[in-house]
């Protein structure tokens, strides 16, 4: 009886297995039919069921199934349900060694680098020539390195626009910019069935627009014009805002039907119905997510049409014209992946999403700007603006730096929501002083400001001599510091370009008009008139000085200390006066405007206050006489002799070259 009772029992088990294994076939071949329909969350159950009800023995069954299973889920951005089922068809020695990259893909967006990094390698090993998957092998490096340097861009989440379902693609509208287009896939879109595709409903155009406080309202489904009972979304506008261009995606239970787009004309507060903007014979390929060139003349698309790069490409054509007819914008911007979600932005730069170029995982935002025709210079937007996520879809609050985008990071189902973004303005600022040369502040200057972005401005000093100015980034100034009985002083400058928060200091020391004014650094050689090089810096100033003061004449004057015979002192310091005129003249200074003095000992040094505030021992107004000296310490003798060293220029008149010379 035990024999006969086990034989049933085996019996029964062998019938159930077939049983189940005939289901998992039905479930498996159902799928097949569903992805075919482009229905990948229809599939994605079916496979599931296929799978789990395939026995283990039978590992090719299980390696495609497993394999079909990741590519529905990384479809519906379901990252790790599809990282899970293609490590499963790995383990079951899936066959086609793409699965490695999809594999690294998964493992990209998780923020797992290293095995990403070791699944990229096994690809190339396979296929040495696979852009994708060499990108993807720069992409974990750079995905670091990103996240490691962010812009300074701010992102958000916003808190008006978002709901436990989906939306993406946001579309600012409005001569105040006060309206927000978008789509979603909330419960409020029109429609009651369930999309097979997403497992939602079937998304539709939403619109917000700011209250007389300048707050967001709720969103509203657009109830009138390009809503219909099947996918509508990711608009675009005309740049009066007059026309909307946006993908419709029909669906059919017996055969796949690509997406086309659609447009709509606004006529007062309402849309019209909506029209193909497609002819009939272009519907063999998918056409989607329409921007308009911001001159009005271009309508820009994504399309798998023939004549591509791979998966989906962007394309144009101008604004009438047949999508099947359009240009390709070529391999700067086109990838073997997929580039999607063109926008604009007014200057013309144009922002699209892809997957096929180097990142951070999933689709990264990127700028375009176009260098020619046919030539496009390309650039990652980085973190924050760009996650290990699908980041995409921006919009712009007019010439701002700040709008909108979507992105369905930080969700566990890889819904997309709609973030904030925006740059913080960088502040340059310019502080100056103008002062007295070897004095104090001169509260009554004046500093003009000149640049080349067209700035022309007068600066009116504070008590304290000093000035702040915001300046532009990149810009080259040229500032002319001013004040009644002193001779102009110019600086010239450029604000770095940089993105990051700057200061920059001037100072201004101006020359009075009326007394002599100490040449600083001015050196010779011992019991000799030659100049040394180290008085090149200070000579130079000076002859700027006097270009940039072309009606002033001057004396160079040389002063020794009372060391030494009278008369030696006196050639002495002629000869080194006549070698600054000499200086001066061969640097272009022209030699009626200036005159040599040595003084000798003739004109000891009196002490002005700012030199008493460095000395102690000295106070305003002492002459340096060889009689005070001598009653100093040697010390302080010495520092008085070296003040009595001393070249000085003294402006003679103000009017040269207004009447002759």
């Amino acid at each position: 009886m035990k024999t006969i009772r086990t034989g049933k029992w085996i019996g029964l088990s062998a019938l159930m297995l077939l049983l189940y294994g005939c289901g998992a076939e039905i479930h498996i071949r159902k799928g097949d039919q569903s992805f075919a329909l482009g229905e990948y969350q229809e599939a994605a159950n079916y496979y599931r069921r296929g799978y789990s009800g395939t026995p283990s023995k039978e590992r090719e069954i299980r390696a495609a199934t497993a394999f079909k299973l990741g590519e529905s889920y990384r479809r519906i951005n379901f990252v790790s349900r599809a990282l899970a089922a293609y490590k499963n068809a790995v383990r079951y020695s899936y066959q086609d060694t793409t699965v490695y990259r999809y594999l690294g893909d998964m493992q990209l967006m998780s923020g797992n680098y290293k095995e990403a990094e070791k699944n990229y390698k096994i690809a190339l090993e396979y296929d040495s020539t696979d852009i994708l998957s060499r990108n993807g092998l720069l992409s974990c490096s750079l995905a670091v390195e990103y996240a490691a340097n962010p812009t300074r861009f701010i992102v958000k989440r916003d808190p008006v626009m978002n709901s436990r379902y989906s939306e993406w693609s946001p579309v600012l509208a409005g001569n105040d910019w006060g309206q927000l287009y978008f789509t979603s896939t909330r419960k409020e879109a029109m429609g009651d069935d369930i999309n097979p595709i997403t497992g939602v409903k079937s998304c539709d155009i939403f619109l917000s627009v700011k209250d007389e406080n300048g707050k967001w309202t709720k969103p509203k489904v657009i109830e009138n014009g390009p809503n219909s009972e099947f996918e509508d979304g990711s608009c675009a506008l005309s740049p009066d805002f007059s026309v909307m261009y946006f993908t419709y995606c029909p669906t059919d239970p017996q055969l796949p039907r690509p997406a086309t787009i659609m447009k709509s004309a606004r006529s007062d507060a309402s849309w019209s119905t909506a029209s193909p903007y497609s002819d009939v014979e272009d519907s063999l390929y998918n056409y989607a997510h329409p921007a308009v060139s911001p001159d009005g003349q271009w309508l820009y698309f994504v399309s798998d049409m023939d004549g591509g790069y791979g998966g989906m490409d962007l394309w144009r054509v101008p604004i009438g014209e047949r999508l099947l007819g359009g240009e390709n914008l070529g391999p700067d911007i086109n990838t073997p992946g997929n580039e999607m979600f063109p926008t604009f932005r007014r200057n013309g730069e144009l922002y699209f999403s892809s997957d096929g170029h180097p990142g951070m995982g999933g689709l990264d935002i990127f700028r375009a700007v176009a260098t020619s025709d046919t030539t496009w210079n390309v650039t990652n937007m980085r973190a924050p603006l760009n996650s290990q996520y699908d980041d995409f879809g921006m919009t712009f609050e007019g010439d701002y730096t700040r709008g909108f985008f979507s992105s369905n990071r930080g969700d566990a189902r890889g819904r997309d929501h709609i973030w904030t973004f925006e740059l913080p303005e960088t502040v340059h600022n310019l502080i100056g002083w103008v002062y007295e040369k070897d004095g104090y502040e001169l509260p009554g200057a004046i500093v003009h400001l000149v640049g080349n972005d067209g700035t022309n401005m007068k600066i009116t000093v504070r008590d304290d001599g000093s000035f702040t100015q915001r300046i532009t980034p990149g810009v080259s100034y040229l500032l002319l510091g001013t004040s009644k009985g002193y001779m102009n002083y110019m600086q010239e400058m450029t604000a770095d370009s940089t993105e990051q928060d700057r200061e920059y200091v001037l100072q201004f020391p101006l020359s009075s008009i009326s007394k002599p004014v100490l040449i600083d650094n001015i050196f010779f050689d011992f019991d000799r008139a030659t100049l040394r090089p180290e008085s090149t810096e200070s000579l130079d100033e000076l002859v700027m000085l006097l270009e940039n003061n072309p009606g002033v004449t001057i004396e160079i004057g040389a002063h020794c200390d009372y060391k030494g015979d009278d008369n030696y002192n006196r050639r002495l310091s002629q000869q080194r006066s006549e070698s600054v005129v000499k200086y001066l003249i061969a640097h272009g200074i022209d030699k009626e405007r200036l005159t040599a003095h040595g003084y000798g000992e003739t004109q000891p040094k009196i002490i002005s206050r700012k030199i008493a505030e460095e000395h102690d021992f000295l106070n305003e107004n002492d002459i340096l006489t060889e009689a005070f000296i001598l009653k100093l310490s040697d010390e302080q003798q010495e520092i008085c002799n070296q003040l009595n060293r001393r070249t000085e220029f003294r402006v003679i008149r103000t009017t040269y070259g207004l009447f002759g010379h």
